[in-house]
């Protein structure tokens, strides 16, 4: 298989991240110390859902669903920490509509401490 077109390499990756540490996470740290600031994904997990979106939005008569990841954090007595979700939309343009038909995805692992892109 080739690499796909929107692969960047790790000098850009680094810069991204390096972008973040220096313009969010410090702020971001300061309201809520114990954040984990990124999360893991098993392979099969994320294959399994992928699936579950191309099948459910090919079903839908959606040629080109997308993956929207959203920031989100929980809100219970066993955890208050940050976390992701990918949701499902009906296409893959920036502005394209959830597709509330599809469950989103969470079961996601937060580092702890957070692991560093460039380390």
């Amino acid at each position: 298989m080739s690499k796909p077109k929107k692969c960047i390499s790790v000098e850009e990756a680094e810069a991204l991240y390096s972008n973040w540490q220096t313009t969010r996470a410090s702020a971001l740290s300061s309201l809520f110390p114990q954040d984990p600031s990124d999360f893991v994904f098993s392979l099969s997990e994320l294959e399994e859902f992928l699936e579950y979106v191309k099948t459910n939005s090919a079903d839908q008569g959606i040629d080109n669903p997308g993956i929207r990841i959203y920031f989100s954090a929980y809100n219970s007595i066993s955890s208050q920490k940050a976390t992701v979700m990918l949701a499902p939309t009906v296409g893959a343009e920036a502005n394209a509509a959830n597709n509330y038909d599809i469950e989103a995805f969470n079961t996601v692992i937060g580092g702890w401490p957070p692991n560093a892109y460039n380390e």
